[in-house]
């Protein structure tokens, strides 16, 4: 029996259906549906449109419960919460407030988090840093919380970009804020702060691994904080973690109070990198990867009495010849687990982007396939660039940064493709990942959202 991304808890308050998609990742945040009986393979003019409609800017993902849609978006200077009925695309209600923020990279200036649906509530978490509590059925505020104005944020280069979990009546959330408010625990009822954890007490004169010299860190203040990686819950023996992936590296806190299990340094070391990957547990194996300057991944052992052990990494097998190749760089996708393989869309850039698969406890790769193509040469490339891949029915559901939308099947000796289909109205930057709902899957551009049947 393959081993699944275990151990995570169901991080909704209340029940679900089998097949609602409630928060980034989906139900179990790991980018794995229960759905069955979804096509086998894509026709060649695509599956048929259940709607479609012009939206505004963003990266976040839509999530779907109860049958209501929820897409966080912005258009002018206003960002906006539309609560919609998933099965037309009708709006239900909206919610709105002033957003400034400009992008200093030049990509969009909308918010790039995931909604967090319950049976009664909707949080949202703003490119700003507004963290907001609505009511799932009229969008009325039930509380809200201004994280930059409340902590010492220091800007992040794309904005605020990690989706919050939902833990036993907690919200947590990567503020961000110096020096010791990285993680954030609030009251989900109230929006009441809870506790504080994470930064400059953990990181103070931790070895800063795979840089020159491998100095101790300094801290100095302005140090940013936050990454773009959404944290994951998981038991290991008796101990819970809420794991995180923050901007200096790994961390592993208790729900209950913050505090602090295990930490790994683990950032490249050019300031203008992120952490984006949102980290996966098989089984107590903990992987997570960067596509910067090729550091690679790493892979740890958690132990039953909540610390971790390493048991490989791109830096290790650096320090004993300086050739070996990372064997995974994720940018923000989340891959695959099957069989003690992972699956994943590695690259950071558009020009040296491949699909790989590669041995969860050693690193090795299996194979690899060219995904590259020339960065803006083409608003929909006939190839997957750095795609994202969601699991159901047995099989990979890709989608690719230029609308490109495939079929793939397991198989860690090639590359498996089924199918493949390039939505007509989708286009480059896609980056969005796919959600499945109700044999309904959701594909989102910056300016489209788009609902797909996925029914056989």
């Amino acid at each position: 029996m393959r081993a699944l991304l275990c151990l995570i808890a169901l991080l909704v308050a209340a029940p679900l259906l089998a097949d609602d998609w409630p928060q980034f990742l989906g139900q179990h945040r790991n980018g794995v549906s229960a759905e069955t009986g979804l096509l086998d393979e894509l026709p060649a003019d695509g599956p048929k449109i259940h709607w479609k409609k012009e939206i505004g800017t963003g990266y976040s993902a839509p999530s779907v419960a109860h049958g209501k849609l929820v897409l966080a978006h912005r258009v002018g200077n206003r960002e906006i919460v539309d609560c919609m009925d998933a099965k037309s695309g009708e709006r239900l209600w909206r919610h709105e407030y002033p957003c400034n923020y400009q992008d200093p990279f030049g990509y969009n200036n909308g918010p790039r988090c995931s909604p967090l649906l319950t049976k009664d509530k909707c949080y949202t978490f703003g490119v700003e840093g507004i963290l907001l509590c609505l009511d799932l059925k009229t969008g009325k505020v039930i509380w809200e919380r201004n994280t930059h104005k409340d902590w010492n944020v220091r800007q992040n280069f794309f904005g605020v970009g990690s989706s919050p979990i939902l833990e036993k009546g907690a919200l947590i959330v990567m503020v961000g804020g110096q020096p010791n408010s990285t993680m954030v625990s609030f009251d989900a009822a109230t929006g009441k702060t809870n506790w504080e954890s994470v930064g400059q007490k953990d990181w103070e004169g931790v070895t800063k691994l795979g840089w020159p010299g491998e100095a101790p860190m300094k801290w100095t203040g302005y140090e940013k904080m936050a990454s773009y990686a959404s944290p994951i819950a998981v038991t290991v023996g008796d101990k819970r973690h809420i794991l995180c992936f923050v901007r200096q590296g790994m961390v592993s806190i208790s729900p209950t109070d913050g505090s602090v299990n295990f930490k790994r340094w683990f950032r490249p070391r050019v300031n203008e990198s992120v952490n984006a990957m949102t980290p996966i547990v098989v089984d107590n194996h903990l992987f997570f990867s960067t596509a910067y300057y090729s550091d690679g991944s790493v892979v740890m052992e958690v132990q039953p009495d909540g610390s971790a052990k390493e048991i490989w990494s791109t830096y290790q097998e650096q320090k004993k010849d300086r050739r070996h190749p990372p064997s995974m760089e994720l940018h923000w996708s989340t891959p695959m687990h099957r069989d003690g393989y992972l699956y994943g869309f590695s690259g950071r850039n558009e020009p040296d982007a491949e699909f790989r698969c590669i041995e969860l406890k050693t690193g090795k790769v299996k194979w690899t396939r060219n995904e590259r193509w020339a960065k803006y040469s083409s608003k929909s490339p006939n190839v997957f660039g750095r795609g994202s891949i969601i699991e159901a029915d047995n099989k990979m559901i890709a989608f690719g940064e230029g609308g490109l939308l495939g079929l793939f099947r397991f198989n860690s000796d090639k590359p498996d493709e089924i199918s493949r289909w390039q939505v007509p109205e989708l286009h480059y930057p896609c980056w969005a990942g796919p959600v499945l709902s109700d044999k309904r899957l959701y594909l989102r551009s910056e300016d489209r959202l788009i609902a797909v049947d996925m029914a056989k």
